[in-house]
């Protein structure tokens, strides 16, 4: 009986078998490629850390989705699941956007901003212009503090809709060895 079971399930077993060979690799390539890219740009570990979280959250559902399809659950079966979590989903999205549009923020903020961790910016905002230095960037807010020591918690998302001038760069004060 058991080996009769094993035989008719040889394709959904080989598949798993190649989907956790790619699962594991794609974990670790992108890793080490997110880490190169972070050392390279100077980024903090803790940042560089939460950026793999969501990549490998990424993978994750992937892998998933990938495996139901491998195990051929039943299309109807599949579109009912997936109805209920979009609604359940939908309706924690809405409300919680911010949320989720910060985090992405904060991906892209990783990836491609021209500021770092000490620099000083100024934020032009027509309500409430500010210069501050970047203490911190997490996963939803920069940390900021202002010439007057004043911490300010400003929103990743504000962040990529104001126009930003660096004022001063954090390396023009350190000296690199080659």
């Amino acid at each position: 009986m058991g080996i009769n079971l094993i035989f008719d399930y040889t394709k959904e077993l080989i598949g798993t078998g190649i989907l956790l060979i790619v699962y594991i690799s794609l974990r670790l390539i992108t890793t080490k490629l997110v880490r190169r890219y972070a050392e390279s740009s100077h980024t903090l570990e803790h940042r560089t850390n939460l950026v793999i979280k969501y990549i490998h959250l990424f993978i994750n559902i992937v892998a998933f989705i990938a495996l139901v399809l491998i195990w051929g659950v039943q299309t109807k079966d599949i579109f009912i699941a997936l109805s209920s979590i979009t609604t359940v989903v939908g309706v924690a999205m809405f409300a919680q956007w911010s949320i989720l549009s910060n985090i992405t923020s904060g991906i892209i903020l990783f990836f491609s901003f021209p500021f770092k961790i000490g620099d000083i910016i100024k934020i032009h905002d027509k309500d409430f212009p500010f210069e501050a230095e970047i203490e911190d960037i997490g996963a939803f807010h920069v940390y900021l503090k202002t010439l007057d020591g004043e911490m300010v918690i400003y929103p990743n998302n504000l962040l990529l809709q104001r126009g930003i001038s660096i004022m001063k760069n954090h390396f023009d004060d350190k000296e690199f060895i080659d």
